[in-house]
């Protein structure tokens, strides 16, 4: 692709990870980017409702109106009521929603380009958005709450009053626009992820294909499958692992399995 950072090396894997992120106004290395890890370069930006196939469009609305009825015996989150925090909870949870995550932190977008050991025959990929761009392409009542608040980035909290279902949101503005939030810090796991959601305004669009329209908006570091088994030891020698990124006995699994498994 156009955009793209081959790197095989892990000097040229570190320059690319914090490429352009000096921020000259507040002259501080602050990255307007987020980052999105996948173990094949091959991959596009799919959601999980997308991944359903069928007629997934039409699901959509089902799977949130009983995520939300069945879940709120089932959990102690605060705010299940409100639609964004709804779609928050399903997504981290594998509800199959039009979200994609995303992580403030490079590194750990490196863990999820590596962290699958089948695919380490196959080169890997990190996209990179600047979020900030991404602002200009929001319609006008998206962007007022953003002035109003002096921020770039939404929460739940900002959302919910503006969107309180999918067709609120996707009548907001004729052409197609993307945002990122932050949900709430309601588990360890999206704490440990520095994690955020994408939304597109359209359960049919292709994050990656709009990207195409735009592409000062975004990058992408393919790492040569080569690269894979040191980026892998280097990242697990600094801690960054299952263990850590999904706090409890089922991530402490993983990462033991991986860890002691062998070199193929």
């Amino acid at each position: 692709m156009k955009n793209d950072l081959r790197v095989n090396t892990w000097a040229e894997l570190q320059e690319a990870l914090f490429k352009d992120s000096y921020h000259d106004t507040l002259q501080r290395y602050r990255s307007p980017y987020v980052y999105r890890g996948l173990d094949n370069a091959a991959w596009d930006l799919r959601t999980s409702l997308m991944r359903l196939e069928g007629e997934y469009q039409g699901v959509e609305r089902h799977l949130v109106r009983n995520f939300h009825k069945y879940s709120k015996r089932m959990t102690h989150f605060e705010n299940l009521d409100a639609f964004w925090d709804t779609l928050a909870i399903g997504q981290h949870f594998g509800l199959p929603t039009r979200l994609l995550d995303w992580t403030y932190s490079p590194y750990v977008a490196l863990h999820f380009a590596t962290s699958q050991l089948y695919q380490f025959g196959k080169d890997g990929v990190i996209w990179a958005i600047n979020h900030e761009k991404v602002i200009d392409y929001l319609p006008a009542k998206l962007k007022a709450i953003l002035l109003e608040e002096g921020s770039n980035k939404f929460t739940t909290d900002s959302l919910n009053p503006v969107c309180r279902s999918w067709k609120e949101f996707d009548s907001l503005q004729k052409e197609k626009f993307v945002l990122f939030f932050e949900p709430p810090s309601f588990d360890d796991r999206i704490v440990n992820q520095f994690a955020l959601f994408s939304a597109m305004s359209s359960s049919e669009a292709l994050l990656n294909e709009w990207l195409e329209q735009h592409q000062d908006l975004y990058f992408r570091i393919v790492i040569a499958a080569d690269l894979k088994w040191e980026v892998r030891d280097k990242l697990d020698q600094a801690n960054i692992n299952e263990r850590v990124l999904f706090p409890g006995l089922e991530g402490l699994s993983i990462w033991l399995k991986r860890h002691y498994s062998p070199k193929k």
